[in-house]
Formats: structure tokens, sequence, C-alpha cells
């Protein structure tokens, strides 16, 4: 294949990129059964830690029923953007590969704020970290309300000229890549930790430790956290879930206690809006 091929235009890029999403999903499913095995095999697969499964995998029914909604309006919002920007980009296999980098790019500053700016942490992105767990359950721990927030970090690839279906695609992409690095089953991996997003770089992302606190953002590449400072290797063995642990694998209270306790903060506070804009 040439380069003039390369950078023809295709029409089903975007429908690739979806299938890849759904692949990459769907991969989670046999890893999801190996690991039970795995965990039974290692005598970790007790009560508790099954209860803290279950309260994953409980927030699955709000996002699905929340993704048509939160997909048809950033859609929307991405292509009157689109329609208003005198720029265009040609989509080709070239150009989405560029967009794909640079949403992996987005995705790091999209995650750091949702860790360093208390009120999306407190909204969202504290529900993906409450679980005293890691495994393949982690990965669906998350809050419907990030679909509906995080996308807003993606519209300066639209303004760029990317067509609004390849933004959406390549961020799909990124999310969907990390699904399988929720484990412990897989160690380090050498010289791929240092340039991509592994197990062993999401499970410090994961720890509450201080010295894993707010540490390996990226999506895919690992590359934002050493230019900017984030990155840290896996030493001690991680201790999961939030500073203040939650206690509880109630579904409501998973998706709720850190925004009650930003509320309850909030009732008290003097300067509220520093509250909500600063680090949690």
């Amino acid at each position: 294949m040439d380069l003039a091929s390369l950078l023809t235009p295709d029409a089903g890029i975007s429908k690739t990129l979806e299938f890849v999403c759904v692949l990459l999903f769907a991969v989670s499913l046999p890893i999801i059964v190996i690991e039970l095995g795995w965990l039974a095999r290692h005598k970790k697969l007790n009560w508790p830690r099954v209860r803290e499964m279950l309260a994953s995998y409980s927030t699955v029914p709000p996002l699905v029923i929340s993704t048509g909604l939160a997909t048809a309006m950033w859609l929307g919002i991405y292509t009157f953007i689109a329609a208003l920007t005198p720029f265009s980009i040609a989509t080709s296999w070239a150009t989405a590969m560029i967009c794909l980098v640079l949403a992996d790019f987005l995705y790091y500053w999209d995650h750091r704020f949702g860790h360093e700016v208390n009120g999306l942490w407190s909204l969202y992105h504290s529900v993906h970290h409450s679980s005293p767990v890691f495994d393949q359950s982690t990965a669906f721990r998350i809050s419907f309300v990030d679909q509906f927030v995080v996308p807003v970090f993606y519209i300066p690839l639209v303004v760029a000229g990317f067509d609004p279906l390849l933004v959406a695609s390549c961020q799909l992409v990124v999310v969907a890549y990390q699904s399988w690095i929720h484990t412990e089953m897989v160690g380090k991996l050498g010289w791929m930790d240092l340039v991509i997003n592994t197990p062993s770089m999401h499970r410090v992302h994961h720890a509450a430790q201080p010295a894993y606190r707010d540490k390996n953002y990226g999506g895919i590449l690992m590359v934002w956290d050493h230019l900017f400072g984030t990155y840290q290797a896996e030493v001690e063995r991680p201790a999961y879930g939030l500073v203040h642990p939650i206690g509880s694998a109630h579904p409501v209270t998973v998706h709720t206690i850190e925004l009650v306790r930003l509320w309850r903060r909030l009732r008290s506070a003097q300067n509220r809006l520093r509250l909500v804009l600063g680090r949690p």
C-alpha cells in the first residue's frame, strides 16, 4: 500500500473504528471468564469481592439506557460546530490515525481534569475509582454522567476540521482500549509499560497510596504522562479505592457518595467556587 492510497478518503473508516470498539469490548468477555478462574485459583474470589464486582456491574444498566441520548446529543453538538468551522479535514486512514493520537492526547487532559477538579471528580469520575478491588468488573464501574460531560473535551478536534463521527469513533477507541488493562493477572510488561497503557500502569492509576495518586492518566499512550510529569512505575503493591473508602457496595452509594460529600461541604463552605473548581 502506497502513501497515496493511505490518503484516499474512505467513508467506511469511522465504521471500521466503531467495529474496533466493539471488538475491544468483546475481548473483555472471555477475559472476564479467565480472570474468574484465576481469582478462584488464587483464593481471591470470596463473597466481599463478588459484592464489589456486582456493585461495579450495577452501573451498566444506567449506562446502557443513557448511551443513546448522550450519543445523539453530542453528535448533534459536534455536527452543529462542524457546520460553523471554516476548516475541513478529509477522512482517510492517515488523518484517522492523526485524529486518534490527538484524541488520546485530549483524553489525557479529560482524565486529568476528572481527577484534579473537585466538581468533576465528585460528579462522575470518583465512581470509577471507588472499588477496593481491581479486576475486569472495575472497567464497567463508570457513572452514566460521564458520557454527558467528557465529550466537551474533544470539541477542539471538531473545530480543527475532523469529521464529527470520526472524532466520536476515536474517542470510543481510546476508552474501549482500556477494558483489558483492569486486571491483576498480567504482571509488568517491560518496555511496553513505558510506551503504552498496560495493566501495571493502570494498577498504579487506581491505587490510593500517596506516591501513586494522580498518576498515569494516559488512555493508550504513556507519552503524555512522560511529557507532563505524571508517569509512575509500579513499585509497591497497589492499595485500591478512594482515599476515604466508601465502605459500601450498594449501587446508589457507589454512584452518589462523593457527590453527597461535596454537597455537605458546599453547605458550610465560604468559597463554594473554589471548592468546586479546586482539587478533591
